[in-house]
């Protein structure tokens, strides 16, 4: 019997590697089968050198019907609230006539390489909508892979006719940078509580932001959100004026009481006219794929490098000799990069 189970298992996993195949999975995303675009997305995140070289030249082929979309960026404080939120949002953006894809930026645990996998599971309401997408992703220790695979992935939702994209952010620190770097529009959630929140948080990441949250503004927090939202305002006008010629919004909000959701669904669609009619929206959308471009490049340079045969004896010994002061970090760098260009 169990011998009659593995051969089923097989056949089905023969079947199902046949079904990934480029042309079936070009047909089925445009479509809009989220089974293909399911698959279409697993082999991005595949490290199988057969997987990537299809997942490549399925994203080329997506290109073509790629674009027509509103990328935005989420992120937020822990216990900010960003699954609720978003799942009141996205149920917003829906309601207004729009597909929306979710997607996460999820660096995999260094230690046990696992992941947190549980949004899709807390969107109950959201996940069950025909014309919304949610995809949590876990795609290795790299922050730039796990982006690109992520940036990739956008490329394929849009093929499948989703014109509302929503990238939200599971790490912390470094994730916030790379996800502004694929998106449209910042969305920065945060606590009432200001004076605390404020030493909490980069500067860096308020002065990306194009519109600033402050959720769970219900009940007796609802008081203390509108003094934060005050204290938010001030900091943010000490930050120089924005490229896009955009002035960062604040707003008030209650994902559980969808209190001013649809407010924040408006400021979305108010920069996305702003910055078309002056041109930044078209802009922007260049000068990150230039930037994609270069950290594409950076990223596979340093996996030849740590990859290179001839290189990994050497590095260990280089790796030694600095260690106990005998060459500087910079020579030992300078030897290490001659004998991977003399390859």
């Amino acid at each position: 019997m169990n011998e009659d189970r593995l051969k089923k298992w097989k056949a089905q996993r023969e079947k199902r590697k046949q079904s990934l195949n480029h042309d079936d999975l070009l047909t089925g995303i445009r479509n809009g089968s989220l089974q293909a675009l399911s698959s279409g997305i697993t082999l991005l995140e595949s490290n199988r050198l057969e997987d990537q070289k299809i997942a490549q030249q399925l994203v080329t082929s997506c290109l073509n019907y790629a674009g027509h979309s509103i990328r935005v960026g989420i992120t937020g404080v822990p216990g900010v609230g960003k699954s609720t939120f978003i799942e009141s949002f996205g149920q917003v953006v829906v309601k207004n006539g729009y597909k929306i894809a979710v997607l996460a930026v999820d660096p995999s645990s260094e230690k046990s390489g696992g992941s947190i996998l549980g949004d899709k599971t807390r969107m109950n309401k959201l996940s069950v909508l025909e014309n919304a997408f949610i995809r949590p992703s876990a795609a290795g220790k790299s922050l730039g892979g796990v982006a690109r695979k992520t940036r990739e992935s956008i490329v394929l939702c849009e093929a499948a006719g989703f014109d509302f994209i929503l990238i939200e952010t599971v790490g912390v620190g470094q994730s916030e940078t790379m996800v502004h770097s694929m998106v449209d529009f910042f969305m920065l959630l945060m606590l009432a509580g200001a004076g605390d929140e404020l030493q909490g948080i980069k500067r860096g990441i308020m002065e990306m932001a194009d519109a600033l949250i402050i959720t769970k503004a219900d009940g007796d927090n609802l008081l203390k959100a509108r003094r934060a939202k005050k204290e938010y305002e001030n900091a943010m006008h000490l930050f120089p004026p924005s490229k896009s010629e955009w002035i960062a919004k604040t707003l008030v909000a209650s994902a559980l009481e969808s209190y001013n959701i649809e407010k924040a669904f408006d400021i979305v669609k108010s920069y996305e006219n702003h910055t078309k009619t002056n041109g930044f929206f078209a802009h922007k959308r260049k000068e990150q794929d230039r930037y994609w471009l270069h950290e594409t490049i950076a990223d596979g340079l340093i996996t030849d490098f740590y990859e290179n045969s001839r290189l990994k004896d050497a590095i260990k010994r280089i790796e030694q000799r600095v260690v106990a002061g005998q060459i500087s970090p910079f020579e030992g760098a300078e030897k290490l990069m001659k004998l991977y260009n003399e390859g």
